[in-house]
């Protein structure tokens, strides 16, 4: 579940059954923090408060762009120029993003208040049932996102620190059987959020404008009628088992979040330290390599040294950009753990003044988090660039580029080849 949602979770438990989750006002932390600001203040208060307003709007322009970029990290990371290991954990992280955007999408336009929705239009049944199934779906996606991508740094140490062996132990099947592991075995770990929902129903009297009366219209019956409201709401479980909460936000903060994070942070540090000790062996091996010369346009350049320089740059530009993808996940998932952590520790006062008034930006951080590999690959990948270039270039530029040339200019050029030719030559 989200972060703004986890929040209406513990309100409900907190207020008790009758509090319902799945609506603006039940939602509303203002009116449900304790009235001391204990933890953090209340300018997080006028924070949270003013950028609730654009919170819908961000989020639902944060999904448009990251459904697009990772429909077409899919697209290009499934060429056949393009398979590799490596790019079948990117597909595979790329199509849980995606499955996260798309679902996000109806929540975030609900939760922009621009629309002026009724209470009867937001609390639908339909709507309940949606809630429920985006608070279980969207944990369950992000979370397949957060173990691929510890995946995807074991295999890069292994490619760095050992690769003599790298084929043997991460080869493809070991690969795809690593991310159907991930996409069978994180939905069992969402079966305590799913026991905690439940859907409930209770009758208003809504004005004909379909919100709530106001207090002069209440005695007036003629006024208003009784409607059936339909939210999301604590199930009975939770109620007769209040420490299913906690039970709720351990498994938040420290399988979801930490644990993926501390590996991250000790994986990331240890693929740096390869990297760095891989590149000063190559390059003692190059300092005193001898043997075979080659002469390309007069110019003498170690034959071996100069196609493994190549390789070697292939090979650091790869890990630089997977280390970029590392290191933006940390950076949106460490604080979400840490105030998880600190919610289930310090209790409810921490939750209402600090963790709900940060559960939006939360959200956000994730979404951006989902959505911003594909700029990631473009600007770091050269074969990304290149294969994303050939499949949605126009077609008409490739008629503008090729220029025809005459004989003698042909001639011309390919004389200049003869002259450039290689040479093999021992020195």
């Amino acid at each position: 579940m989200s972060s703004t949602e986890l929040g209406e979770f513990v309100i409900n438990v907190t207020d008790g059954p009758h509090s319902l989750a799945g609506d603006e006002d039940g939602a509303n932390i203002s009116t449900a923090t304790t009235a001391h600001l204990l933890y953090c203040g209340k300018a997080l208060d006028d924070f949270h408060t003013s950028y609730a307003k654009a919170h819908g709007i961000v989020c639902l322009l944060v999904c448009i762009f990251g459904s697009i970029a990772n429909t077409l990290n899919i697209v290009v990371l499934t060429r056949r120029e393009m398979r590799s290991p490596t790019n079948a954990i990117l597909t595979g992280l790329a199509i849980a993003d995606l499955l996260v955007m798309l679902d996000y999408m109806p929540y975030a336009i609900n939760s922009i208040p621009y629309l002026r929705l009724s209470r009867e239009e937001r609390l639908t049944y339909g709507w309940a049932w949606y809630i429920m199934f985006h608070s279980i779906f969207a944990q369950i996606c992000h979370t397949i996102s957060i173990w691929l991508t510890v995946t995807l740094a074991i295999w890069r140490y292994i490619a760095v620190a050992y690769p003599q062996r790298n084929r043997q132990w991460c080869d493809m099947s070991k690969t795809l059987a690593a991310i159907f592991s991930s996409y069978v075995v994180c939905p069992f770990l969402a079966v305590p959020i799913y026991l905690s929902f439940s859907i409930q129903s209770n009758v208003e009297l809504l004005g004909c404008d379909g919100n709530t009366l106001t207090p002069d219209a209440i005695g007036n019956v003629s006024q208003g009628r009784n409607v059936t409201l339909y939210r999301l709401g604590t199930s009975q479980l939770v109620r007769d088992n209040p420490a299913l909460l906690n039970v709720n936000f351990w498994i938040y903060s420290v399988v979801f979040k930490l644990i993926p994070c501390i590996a991250l942070t000790i994986l990331s540090l240890r693929l740096i330290g390869a990297l760095l000790e891989a590149k000063q062996r190559r390059s003692q091996l190059t300092g005193t390599a001898t043997g075979l010369k080659q002469i390309v346009d007069g110019r003498v350049v170690d034959a071996k040294a100069g196609k493994q320089t190549d390789k070697e740059k292939q090979t650091d530009r790869t890990t630089r950009m997977l280390l970029a993808v590392l290191l933006l996940f940390l950076i949106t998932e460490f604080p979400q753990g840490i105030l998880g952590l600190l919610s289930a520790v310090l209790k409810k006062d921490f939750f209402f003044n600090c963790y709900l008034k940060l559960g939006d930006v939360m959200d956000v951080l994730a979404l951006v988090n989902s959505a911003i590999n594909f700029i990631l690959y473009c600007s770091m990948s050269r074969q990304f660039r290149s294969t994303f270039n050939d499949l949605f270039r126009p077609r008409i530029l490739d008629r503008w580029m090729a220029v025809p040339q005459g004989d003698d200019e042909q001639a011309g050029r390919g004389q200049h080849q003869d002259a450039a030719t290689t040479q093999i030559t021992q020195i």
